[in-house]
């Protein structure tokens, strides 16, 4: 249900700045802020300037000028929210951005909530749920992989394509009802089964190709996570620093210094990577270490890829004792062996290398002295193996619309091995509805208002 409350909210980030916007949408929107608008040439009131213009002027507040400001009209239904919308641009300064909230607020507008402008271009027709959870990914986006996909997203790429398989499921169904409807009066049959067959293996395809492509949406939009593993005073915590290129991990010579996960993200060409810095492995009968060291499996497990750091100095050992704990939780992952502090190396290392299956990758750095990182972190992107997008490219990012897919997927193949048992028409029209219902609720055409609001409050206030 649309709310019909005039709203406002400052829509720049936090702070002080140069300027500020903010932001008015509603039906009161023109008419509060030409209360409190100035125009610089007299006469000139909101109501008589045309749409998609500026006007210069001053807010006043008990016969005083509080700042200098551009007011920028939308009228309805041609806006971001479809409603009337006015954007104040003022000066940055807090005191200003609080006191023309304030005024707002007295003249009846109300505070927005969490993505509540966002909210209400949805409920207004002026993009699907699936474009408005794009908005707040684009806001988000922190590397050209995300900006791509959530501008392609926003602009309607992954809803066509879903417009476009919708389509074919409706003219399946229709088919499949119009047989049941005359089924009393005489043996017909409306839908070609081999037409049938075929289009619901194309459709499962076009969906299966969307679900599987979550895992690279997923990694492109929130890290490529990367498990830093191996034993005490390997150089774990230095490796970290030297990656993120701050002080982000505690680094000392006494064992067991890191004793829970430390976490951060780190772009590198092009590509988020989310590094996890894990407690080392070792024998230890300290109650908190231990849980530490259990924690590194848990997130060893979670990773895509893991680099386990080795001191070059003692490798043949730590190769030995830790191999039957680590390479069985590398399965289906990267595993990277680091063989660390490259000045003390081991005179066996290259034997050592040898000796490791095909499947892994070894490269000899010193994280101390910043030698061979920007071989490190070609190497990582290169067993990331995230493609390159273009503009045109659909790839599922977000788990409410896999977790569509998946469902969809699973209805549409019941269809084919309904269509493939020659099962009754009235089974298959259901589970080609149930196919339509999942598709549709990504695009918000079945979406309850809880749904709606845990979507939105994740928003921020100005959006």
């Amino acid at each position: 249900m649309i709310n019909e409350d005039t709203i406002c909210a400052i829509s720049t980030a936090p702070g002080t700045g140069g300027i500020a916007v903010v932001r008015i949408s509603g039906t009161e929107a023109i008419s509060i802020c030409n209360k409190l608008f100035i125009p610089h040439t007299k006469g000139k009131d909101l109501f008589k300037q045309k749409a998609y213009t500026l006007s210069y002027g001053v807010i006043r507040k008990n016969d005083e000028d509080l700042d200098n400001v551009l007011i920028a009209l939308f009228h309805a239904p041609h806006s971001f929210t479809g409603e009337d919308t006015v954007e104040i641009t003022c000066h940055g300064s807090i005191y200003i951005q609080q006191q023309i909230i304030k005024l707002l607020v007295d003249n009846g507008c109300r505070l927005a909530h969490p993505g509540e402008y966002t909210e209400r271009a949805f409920l207004n027709g002026k993009m699907d749920l699936s474009q408005a959870e794009a908005v707040a990914d684009l806001i988000a986006s922190t590397s050209a992989g995300q900006h791509r996909l959530a501008i392609n997203q926003m602009r309607g790429g992954f809803s066509n394509e879903l417009k476009t398989l919708r389509e074919q499921l409706l003219h399946i169904t229709s088919l499949m009802e119009l047989e049941l409807d005359f089924s009393d009066h005489e043996d017909v049959e409306f839908a070609d089964r081999s037409e049938l067959k075929t289009l619901a293996g194309h459709i499962e395809t076009v969906i299966s190709h969307l679900a599987d492509s979550f895992s690279t949406g997923n990694a492109i939009k929130n890290g490529v996570p990367v498990a830093i593993i191996g034993e005490t005073n390997t150089g774990k915590s230095t490796l970290l620093n030297v990656l993120l290129n701050e002080e982000k991990a505690i680094v000392s010579d006494i064992q067991g210094t890191t004793r829970d996960a430390i976490e951060d993200t780190m772009n590198i060409q092009g590509i988020l990577f989310r590094f996890i810095d894990t407690a080392g492995i070792r024998e230890t009968h300290d109650a908190i270490e231990t849980i530490g060291i259990e924690r590194t499996f848990n997130k060893l497990d979670q990773a895509d890829i893991v680099l386990w750091i080795i001191d070059s100095s003692d490798a043949g050992r730590q190769i030995e004792e830790l191999s039957g704990k680590i390479f069985p939780h590398c399965k289906g992952k990267q595993l990277i062996i680091v063989f660390n502090k490259i000045d003390l190396i081991d005179k066996n290392l290259t034997t050592i290398s040898e000796r490791l299956p095909e499947s892994v990758q070894s490269i000899c750095i010193s994280a101390k002295h910043k030698s061979n990182i920007h071989e490190l972190q070609d190497l990582l992107v290169q067993v990331a193996n995230i493609p390159a997008l273009s503009s045109n490219d659909i790839i599922v990012t977000n788990i409410r619309h896999y977790e569509a897919l998946k469902h969809a997927l699973d209805s549409i193949r019941r269809v084919q091995s309904g269509l493939a048992c020659d099962l009754s028409g009235d089974f298959i029209s259901q589970d080609l509805r149930e196919c339509i219902f999942y598709l549709s609720d990504i695009v918000g055409e079945v979406t309850t208002d809880q749904v709606l609001g845990n979507i939105f409050s994740k928003f921020c206030i100005g959006k």
